[in-house]
């Protein structure tokens, strides 16, 4: 195939040719007369799976003929004679042997990172090591660094990395996958220089970025029928330029330095790289163009001398599209647009971006047109159902369960997916609306029963049965105790199983089912097989290792995706062709992304050590960009700001905005703009297919409902409601709604109120079988245990309990002077009354917090309040609850007490600045207040008066139950109201 030559064969195809149907045309043009099977003696090595299903497409589109054996760079077995190297053991196995020993060096020096952080610190311990492996760097050349004139870390990280001597001894036996393709790659090297193959073998697609690559890719091109395909070579780079790009410290960070690197390892020069084939790029002027931005940064007077000869500019940018985006969302949108308008002209289109965010908006935006785009990195397995629901139920080990987290668990759709799962979806409905209208902040089998049996009146039974099993699944799982791994994979197992079964399972579960489930089976059964090297561990550090484990993984589940349609990560986009090529996310610390923090080594003690420089990853990323930009037609997008903050356009994007610029007579800065302009015509496409049409603001509601719809029973508290926001009066009554409570419940002052007055009735009610127990430390006591019993927020039981102690002894003190002028005699489980309005046919009712009677049969009301209680001037216009009650107690509204005189009506404030507030019955007498009653219900009556939402709120800032249904913000409070006559 080749003719005999004494120099290593290196070829290389151009910027922006499609390499796998370059290599093919390449094959032809050598194999043109030789014999059909010929074609079946090469071995053709490649580097990704995807190159192997594009380059298997090209060759069944014909003409018939035999295939080469196509093999993956990591499969090199079959072309050694004897017995294999044994299997690398599997990946997690070392990480779980090192998660145990970095445990130990966080705990002996805990700034390295937090304990949760272990699995991830020792998996980039063992890609060290993987790189060490892969480079030929022993532990011996670690050790052996001079850290000197370094931080006290890095000494402690250098020791630290000793381990690594008895890591890789103990992978003798049982090498690690880098250590088996490095001794592979050694010992096919030396059998193919004792013994070289007579049949061609050619290494395409690799750019030779690691150490045992680049020996692989030396051995090959030196053999007699061996060659090596460069995927984007810069076949426009002056010879010179490439002796000026300087060593690893230098020119990492240029796209063409691996092809040097690789060169010199095979003592010559990269000028000596010959075109694998005819095939041509489709913008040579684009390509000289680029090559000339990305020119070494030593060497950027090439501008200069080399810029003027640029002489095809308009050629070069013509399908260019610079696309600068306000937002991430407009972006994507846009790109989403364009994506579409290629599937409906047949383009062949990919996105390019290593930014994963950006291609699920993109793919969400696609949605909506029912495109599909084939998504080579798929999603990443922990947010797929499975992974989602493996983590979730971890999680249950490690905390109290809460409301919020038990909701998560029922209504994922893995749960109860053995069978009955329509009524198992029914049933969660009923216990959350139960939960948001009673509250159950922490659920346990007691409490859920009860909530349950609430939630149902008359089911048979199945709601009660159906609980019981929730409770026996999900409540008290939690374990505070250390375990062993294969303990605690077993019981998330079990626990998971159970779950996904169902109550009374009739099918196997959903939850190892279709390719996501498959793949969680997978990692969970690795997980098991290799929890003997793991250790002990709290529940917690394993709920972080298995979302860590999950974090790795990725999964390809889709149905029938749009052929012509492509995301590809950089990886693949290297040996892939496309008509339109879409380079997204084009911004500094996107692309390229940012070097990885890495805890071990810094930059000099990689350098020194011969490991691979930070600056390689940026390299690879340049190369990445000068091969895509290279396509027939290109689109360069970025988001001007993200996150509301402004983002620095990407430095490849820099480099040639700038060069365009400073070409003024060859029309640089003329082309750069039409770039743009092509963009911002896409950007106004985008607006429109996002702008709503104008809608005209909410006015300010004030619904006159039927007067026969109107509510004619109210409670004396709604009094309030009445006179502030009588909007929410309409809601509840005739439109019949409830708020529902937050299904994350927190202390608030609702709940301080119940317990206060609970508190306050079990002391005064013990006070008066006891007197002596009228003392601060009994009300303490007694606070404590109500709190203790309702309330299961412990930072919120120390402060309230504090907050009563600051008032613990003025109750005591006011609390004796109120006894010794009445006796108390209703409280809230009994004071209650009905008064009934016949002349305008509507009912009052109210439940007064305690009633006390004097010796002369008068009554005195009180009413606790944690907050201020309302000054005089306040209960005279608004709050009016004390003199309402005081109206029924004197209209004979409460049957146990009958018409009576009151005395006296007083709020106490029992808060943190407690204080007492008497009603003003002189000023407001009960005779009054039932005369506004009057008016104020018989004003209601009118079938022209409105409900007004916020009439009179105390602050306007404060926020109502149905603020979104008056659909306030569109209005505000200085609007007139819009009375409207519903009918």
């Amino acid at each position: 195939m080749f003719e005999s030559s004494d120099s290593p064969r290196l070829f290389g195809c151009a910027m922006g040719v499609d390499f796998p149907a370059a290599v093919l045309q390449g094959l032809e043009d050598r194999l043109n007369t030789a014999p059909p099977h010929a074609w079946a003696r090469i071995t053709l090595l490649i580097n990704t799976q995807r190159m192997a299903r594009r380059l298997r497409t090209l060759f069944d589109a014909g003409p018939n003929r035999l295939l080469p054996r196509i093999r993956m760079l990591t499969d090199l077995d079959g072309l050694l004679p004897g017995t294999p190297l044994p299997a690398s053991p599997s990946g997690l196995r070392r990480r779980l042997e090192l998660v145990t020993l970095v445990a130990k060096l966080i705990e002996a020096q805990p700034d390295l990172d937090a304990k949760s952080s272990s699995f991830d610190l020792a998996d980039s311990l063992a890609t060290l090591f993987d790189e060490m492996q892969g480079e030929g760097v022993t532990p011996e050349d670690i050790a052996r660094l001079d850290v000197t004139d370094q931080s006290g870390h890095w000494a402690r990280a250098q020791r630290f990395i000793g381990i690594a001597e008895v890591y890789i001894d103990q992978a003798a036996d049982a090498p690690d996958p880098e250590a088996r393709q490095r001794a592979t790659v050694l010992r096919l090297a030396a059998h193919w220089q004792a013994n070289p193959p007579r049949d061609p073998v050619i290494i395409a697609g690799s750019t030779g970025s690691r150490g045992t690559t680049q020996l692989l890719m030396h051995a090959i091109a030196r053999l007699p029928q061996g060659a090596v395909i460069l995927p984007g070579f810069d076949f426009d780079m002056p010879h010179d330029f490439w002796d000026k790009m300087g060593n690893e410290t230098t020119g990492e960070d240029h796209p063409q330095f691996r092809f040097l690197k690789l060169a010199r390892g095979l003592d010559m020069s990269p000028g000596l790289v010959l075109p694998w084939s005819g095939n041509v790029p489709p913008s040579g002027a684009r390509n000289r163009l680029v090559s000339l931005a990305l020119r070494p940064a030593p060497v950027t007077d090439a501008w200069r001398r080399d810029g003027p000869n640029l002489t095809d500019l308009n050629q070069a940018t013509a399908n260019v599209t610079l696309v600068e985006a306000d937002t991430p969302r407009a972006e994507a949108i846009a790109i989403a647009m364009r994506l579409r308008q290629a599937a409906e002209t047949g383009q062949r289109a990919a996105l390019i971006t290593p930014d994963r965010m950006l291609t699920r908006q993109v793919t969400a935006a696609l949605d909506r047109w029912n495109i599909l785009p084939d998504d080579s990195a798929g999603m990443p397995l922990q947010l797929s159902p499975p992974g989602r629901f493996l983590r979730h139920t971890a999680a249950v080990m490690e905390r109290v369960l809460d409301a919020e987290a038990l909701l998560t668990l029922l209504k994922h759709p893995l749960t109860h997916s053995g069978g009955g799962r329509n009524l198992h979806q029914l049933n969660t409905q009923r216990l959350e609306l139960q939960i948001r209208k009673d509250g159950l902040p922490y659920p346990d089998p007691v409490g859920l029963a009860a909530c349950a049996t609430r939630a149902v009146k008359d089911d048979n039974g199945s709601m009660a049965v159906w609980a019981e099993w929730v409770a026996r699944t999900i409540c008290d799982k939690t374990v505070t105790a250390s375990l062993p791994l294969a303990d605690w994979v077993a019981r998330h197992l079990a626990l998971a199983e159970a779950l996904a079964a169902g109550q009374s399972p009739t099918q196997d579960s959903e939850l190892w089912l279709k390719k996501a489930g498959e793949k969680a089976r997978a990692v969970m059964d690795d997980l098991q097989d290799n929890a003997g090297h793991g250790g002990d561990m709290t529940a917690a550090d394993y709920s972080a290792l298995v979302g860590a484990i999950l974090s790795k993984e990725e999964v390809r589940d889709r149905d029938a995706p749009h052929p012509g349609i492509m995301i590809w990560g950089t990886l693949e986009a290297r040996v892939q062709g496309a008509d339109l090529v879409i380079l997204a996310g084009l911004n500094d610390g996107t692309w390229p992304e940012p070097p990885k923090p890495d805890p071990w080594l810094n930059r000099k003690m990689r350098f020194d050590a011969g490991l691979l420089l930070p600056e390689r990853r940026i390299g690879l990323s340049a190369h990445d960009f000068q091969q895509a930009i290279a396509a027939p037609e290109v689109w360069l997008t970025r988001s001007i700001r993200s996150d509301d903050a402004e983002t620095v356009p990407s430095r490849w994007m820099n480099r040639l905005g700038n060069l365009l610029s400073g070409l003024d007579t060859l029309g640089g800065p003329a082309a750069w703009a039409a770039m743009k302009n092509r963009g911002n015509h896409w950007l106004a496409l985008a607006r429109q297919v996002d702008a709503a049409p104008p809608v005209d603001k909410a006015l300010r509601p004030a619904p006159c409902p039927p007067v026969a719809a109107r509510p004619r029973r109210f409670t004396v508290t709604e009094i309030q409601t009445l006179i502030r926001d009588p909007y929410a009066i309409y809601a509840k009554h005739c439109l019949r709604l409830r708020a529902l409570r937050p299904l994350v419940q927190t202390p608030d002052a609702l709940l301080r109120g119940i317990i206060s007055h609970e508190v306050m009735e079990h002391f005064v009610k013990t006070s008066l079988d006891r007197p002596e127990m009228l003392r601060a430390d009994a009300l303490m006591d007694l606070a404590q245990e109500v709190l203790t019993r309702e309330v299961p927020w412990p930072a919120a039981r120390a402060l309230w309990l504090a907050r009563f102690g600051r008032a613990a002894q003025w109750i005591v003190d006011t609390e004796g002077d109120r006894q010794s002028i009445a006796t108390p005699t209703l409280f809230e489980d009994t004071a209650i009354g009905r008064l009934t309005l016949p002349s305008i046919g509507t009912t009052l009712e109210g439940r007064a917090d305690r009633i006390d009677l004097d010796g002369a049969g008068a009554a005195i009301l009180y009413d606790y309040k944690t907050g201020a209680p309302p000054t005089k001037d306040q209960q005279k216009h608004f709050d009016k609850q004390l003199l309402i009650e005081a109206a029924m107690v004197e209209e004979g509204a409460f049957d146990s007490l009958g018409p009576r005189p009151v005395r006296a009506a007083q709020f106490i404030g029992i808060g943190s600045n407690p204080k007492a507030e008497d009603a003003p019955l002189d000023d407001e007498p009960p005779r009054q207040i039932i005369a506004e009653l009057l008016s104020l219900f018989g004003a209601y009556l009118d079938v022209e008066k409105g409900y007004t939402s916020r009439r009179a709120l105390y602050e306007d800032r404060q926020a109502r139950d149905f603020d979104q249904l008056a659909r306030f913000g569109e209005w505000d409070v200085t609007d007139e109201p819009h009375p409207e006559v519903l009918t």
